[in-house]
């Protein structure tokens, strides 16, 4: 297979995060694949050190960039700027910044919004000017900490167009933009953008077309009635909280009633079960056991190019991902089907005897531990095989990359034409913040969370 299956379920234009945990993964998933083999050969021919499975280095290759087309030559801080409450625990956050204070002629720093300060009219930190701001937090938040702390030299960084994600692509960074994708602008978005998009509505008493451009008399009741085969979701939400899904949650009144009480929901075709699954060797009880897993997939991508992807897995069921872990991803070289492939590597580690598998759980976690690969919530988990892809599945994720792309630019000049004003619902403040930055192209890493299969998937 030269493609790959399925949906984006949600876009992130504003902060996404994920870019440094792949990496970890791939140097923790090739010890445990070489483990594996000394144990038993599986005479299948494994790439984990391909560029784009290590999507940190284009990462930190734009911010760098961003710094020379602002400062040329002259050396300068760019600062990692996240909530002081996660400075300790996101251990991402703490790499880039170190990665970049080991760049030659730059310095990389960690800090909260508010140790920024003004001296002689410039953002500086410590006493030192700022170059660039990498910011690891939407809007919303910004807006929520400017009220406490007054963080004057943030907005002027961001009017100075030194923060990274552009405040201006926040109006569109809202799930309630699938609607514009799948409705009636569809033609002005790419073929293959449209037909991965699930089809979404913002979620309130009104009528419109629904999946097979039926028509809806009445949103809520016409969901009540589907509920099965929907999804509600919070349009700003993250982490699967406040999600309800049909046949997980069996109590539509439940679900629809949460929706219109709290913030602003969409709801979204669920995204068929058999496109997610992947099959997973996962100890339980002290024995291996073959469990199906969501296997939810980002790609991450920036102004010129894909920048690389992560690749997670967990049981929540479907257009969601929340929970569960990471897993390594390889580049099959053998030359045989992926699905083969992955059979006799679920096989083999079947048979292998238990107390060998168990020590390469051990030796996993202990590399985790020295990697301190943790994130909020404690220490990552890592699936024991790796997911493995294609090179033409790579190819086939770069073009589609850049579709996406160049559609988020599509949905921000419908934005500034005021073409958006009827579905963007966030306040004024906020909006006011994002117009001082639009987006335009300029550097950004932006993410597709995406339900995608690379193989034929389980029955």
């Amino acid at each position: 297979m030269k493609n790959f299956i399925g949906f984006h379920s949600e876009w992130n234009l504003g902060s996404p995060g994920g870019w440094d945990y792949q990496r970890i993964t791939q140097i923790i998933g090739k010890s445990v694949w070489l483990k594996f083999n000394e144990i038993k050969s599986l005479h299948i021919d494994l790439d984990f050190d391909h560029p784009l499975l290590f999507p940190i280095d284009g990462f930190v290759k734009m911010l760098v960039h961003a710094h020379r087309t602002r400062e040329g030559k002259n050396s300068g801080l760019i600062a990692v700027v996240a909530e002081k409450e996660t400075l300790e625990d996101v251990t991402e956050n703490r790499n880039l910044a170190e990665r970049l204070d080991n760049i030659e002629g730059l310095s990389g720093a960690l800090m909260a919004p508010e140790e920024l300060e003004l001296r002689g009219g410039q953002v500086c930190w410590e006493g030192r000017p700022v170059s660039v701001i990498f910011m690891d937090f939407n809007t919303d938040v910004l807006l929520e900490l400017h009220r406490i702390h007054n963080l004057k030299p943030v907005l002027q960084a961001v009017k100075e167009n030194r923060v990274i994600n552009p405040r201006g692509t926040e109006p569109i960074n809202v799930k309630s933009m699938f609607e514009v994708i799948t409705g009636s602008h569809r033609d002005r978005f790419h073929k293959e953008t449209v037909s991965r998009t699930p089809w979404t509505r913002q979620f309130y008493h009104r009528k419109t077309n629904g999946p097979n451009d039926e028509t809806i008399d009445d949103l809520i009741e016409w969901t009540r009635a589907h509920w099965n085969e929907l999804v509600l979701k919070p349009e700003r939400g993250y982490s699967g909280k406040g999600v309800r899904v049909g046949l997980v949650n069996k109590d539509p009144d439940e679900a629809i009633q949460r929706a219109l009480r709290d913030e602003a929901y969409i709801v979204q075709e669920k995204i068929p079960l058999k496109l997610w699954a992947e099959d997973i060797p996962a100890l339980e009880k002290d024995k291996i056991i073959i469990k199906s897993f969501q296997t939810d997939f980002r790609c991450l991508m920036g102004p010129d190019r894909l920048f690389g992807f992560l690749c997670r897995y967990g049981g929540v069921p479907t257009n969601v991902g929340s929970g569960g872990g990471v897993q390594p991803l390889a580049i099959l070289k053998t030359d045989m089907p992926v699905k083969d492939a992955v059979e006799r590597i679920n096989e083999a580690i079947l048979e292998i005897e238990s107390g060998e598998i168990l020590n390469v759980i051990e030796m996993q976690n202990k590399l985790a531990l020295h990697h301190k690969f943790t994130y909020l919530l404690g220490p990552i988990k890592i699936a024991i095989r790796p997911r493995l892809i294609t090179v033409h599945q790579l190819d086939a994720l770069e073009r589609y990359c850049h579709k996406m792309w160049s559609d988020g630019l599509e949905l921000e000049k419908m934005w500034l034409g005021g073409e958006l004003d009827d579905i963007i619902k966030i306040e004024p403040e906020e909006l006011e913040i994002a117009r001082l930055q639009p987006w335009g192209g300029s550097p950004a890493i932006i993410a597709s969370d995406g339900l995608f299969s690379f193989v034929p998937y389980p029955e």
